[in-house]
């Protein structure tokens, strides 16, 4: 019955990682993909947050369903979701101080973003 658990948490962790390998992977073409510092910065918060937090608490759960690390097992999974808890409180105070000082030193300047889709019939630009 325990070697079922052992197998359940590691076959959870491992999906664990798969999730934060794809909002990894998600968060850095986006990345590239954003218009300007603003929408950026929610691909940032994705890849910590999704990236960061969720595969630590994947690899807390294969610590713990596997048997082979004998007693280290506890204090893997204990620091890994220890890691995982202060990643996420702090992520979103980090990503608010990177906002608020870019915003006060004015270097993401910000053009006023209007829908003209009567200019965007006739093959004007968007925004």
């Amino acid at each position: 019955m325990i070697d079922i658990l052992n197998l359940i948490l590691i076959i959870i962790g491992k999906i664990l990682v798969v999730i934060g390998l794809i909002c990894d992977l998600a968060a850095s073409i986006l990345m590239i993909r954003f218009p300007n510092f603003y929408v950026r910065l929610h691909a940032l918060t994705v890849g910590s947050i999704g990236g960061a937090f969720v595969p630590m608490i994947g690899a807390g759960l294969i610590a713990l369903g596997s048997t082979f690390l004998g007693n280290l097992r506890w204090f893997l999974a204990g620091g890994s979701f220890t890691t995982a808890f202060f990643t996420f409180i702090l992520g979103g105070a980090g990503s608010h101080a990177i906002a608020r000082a870019t915003y006060r030193s004015k270097s993401a300047v910000m053009k006023p973003c209007y829908v003209d889709q009567l200019a965007e019939d006739k093959g004007g630009t968007e925004c």
